[in-house]
């Protein structure tokens, strides 16, 4: 299960939770409401912050893989252009 997947039902399990717990509590309809949308916006915001830290984490690996594969091909380019020469080299000796 990906941690993705546990975080979001958690939060999913929380948000239930409380809305349950304001909504069986004795107060006025309109403070019921008030403390509902209160916990909504929190719940929105928490979920925005794991979403920003998921994203970020993500495109820093991303860049990184990009980096590693770029500085690969670099370094297989100048191993391709050495052994070209070699083999130019060796040809041209051969001819000799």
């Amino acid at each position: 299960m990906s941690t993705g997947k546990v975080v979001l039902g958690t939060l999913a399990g929380l948000a239930v939770g409380a809305v349950l717990g304001i909504l069986f509590a004795p107060e006025k309809g309109s403070v019921t409401r008030k403390q509902i949308m209160d916990k909504g916006n929190d719940y929105a915001d928490d979920v925005k912050s794991k979403y920003k830290e998921f994203a970020d984490s993500i495109s820093e690996k991303f860049q990184s893989a990009k980096n590693e594969a770029q500085g690969l091909a670099e370094n297989g380019k100048a191993k391709f252009e050495d052994l070209k020469k070699d083999a130019g080299n060796a040809i041209s000796s051969y001819k000799s």
